[in-house]
């Protein structure tokens, strides 16, 4: 029988990120993931300076094998619509892989790893639990993303009453030919919204690879959406005429819209498993990180004691960092939706200030602060 401090069901950055907060603090910490690292995640991928201050990312360490892609540009616009460009003086965000990334947060988390193992089965035990009839901890993390078991576990209804955002999207290394057609450039990702902006497209090419992908509030006529932003990019000339088919799927909630319980007797999540994309863009790397360093925060104060009451700081730290719930309803605040699309994504003020550096950037939110 093993035993831990902690169990951490999902080596995405939001395990990863609070595993190593919690060993940095003597804590013994397992993680468990179904996949075996490094992994493909559907993900546009790219981070903002904030998420490498609060992951104390070593960037130069980290780019001696791995894509770290500086973005200095975004080009916007609507999906067959007018276009622009949008030029900052220095490094907004960062490109990744995602494959890269993950591995390379798991592997320096310093947590057990239990890999290509997943979660089947959970039954309480006194003040702790049992899990797989072969674990026994006090305290289960869930950070699993959207389908997280533990979330299940805690009541979540998955796919069912929840209104999710679906996504499709595609990585892969380009051909020389491919390099030679693509007029995407590497520090300047493309954001293509939908007329009714329920949801938005993008284009990013980092290096030799090109990622392209569409999300969107509902699954209702995803792929069709997705078909017609993938022939727009073509007949603009923007990718190659001959890009492979196999898009990947993935969901999420964004932040206010779910009700998913956070907090239960040695239990919690985080990540997209507590619903906590930003409801604006749907990024969900930024948010993944700090509720995980929130969480390692309350978990080290409650010092061994997991009951609900002494776990409710972290609910209470989630508010404070993300606000009050959202209303749902699609890309921005749902009273601007109709005027956007007419008449504000064409202003390059609202573009820069509101689109870019309120939704996608957040640069009015300063990076979160650890011990």
């Amino acid at each position: 029988m093993e035993t831990c401090d902690a169990l951490i069901i999902g080596g995405g950055p939001a395990g990863s990120s609070c595993a190593r907060e919690l060993r940095r603090h003597g804590l013994d910490v397992m993680i468990m993931d179904k996949a075996s690292f490094p992994r493909d995640k559907v993900c546009a991928g790219w981070i903002t300076p904030p998420v490498v201050e609060a992951l104390r990312l070593d960037t130069e360490d980290y780019r001696q094998k791995n894509v770290l892609q500086p973005i200095t540009a975004f080009r916007t616009g609507m999906i067959d619509g007018d276009e622009q460009e949008t030029h900052y003086p220095a490094t907004v965000s960062y490109g990744i892989r995602r494959c890269e990334f993950d591995d390379y947060l798991l592997q320096r988390s310093g947590a057990r790893l239990l890999q290509e193992q997943s979660l089947d089965s959970v039954e309480r035990r006194g003040s702790g639990w049992l899990v797989n009839d072969a674990i026994t901890t006090p305290l289960i993390i869930g950070a699993g993303g959207h389908f997280c078991p533990v979330a299940r576990f805690m009541g979540a209804n998955i796919g069912a009453s929840e209104p999710a955002v679906t996504a499709k999207e595609i990585e892969f290394e380009m051909s020389p030919a491919q390099r030679d057609a693509c007029r995407v450039r590497s520090d300047t990702p493309e954001l293509y919204f939908c007329r009714d902006m329920k949801g938005y497209g993008w284009c990013f090419r980092k290096g030799n690879f090109l990622n392209i992908g569409l999300g969107r509030e509902g699954s209702q006529r995803l792929p069709q959406h997705l078909q017609n932003f993938c022939e727009f990019l073509k007949q603009r000339g923007r990718i190659p005429n001959d890009i492979p088919d196999k898009f990947h799927g993935h969901a999420y909630l964004l932040y206010g819209h779910s009700v998913r319980k956070q907090i239960d007797d040695g239990m919690l999540l985080v990540g997209d498993a507590a619903g906590l994309a930003y409801p604006q863009s749907g990024e969900g790397i930024r948010p993944a990180v700090e509720s995980a360093l929130m969480a390692a925060a309350t978990i080290i104060e409650a010092r061994g004691d997991y009951r609900r009451q002494r776990l409710q700081p972290y609910a209470s730290r989630l508010t404070a960092r993300f606000g009050a719930a959202a209303a749902p309803g699609g890309v921005g605040p749902a009273f601007l939706r109709n005027f956007l699309a007419g008449k504000l994504l064409g202003n390059k003020w609202f573009t820069r200030h509101v689109v870019l550096n309120r939704w996608f950037l957040h640069t009015h939110q300063s990076a979160m602060q650890n011990a």
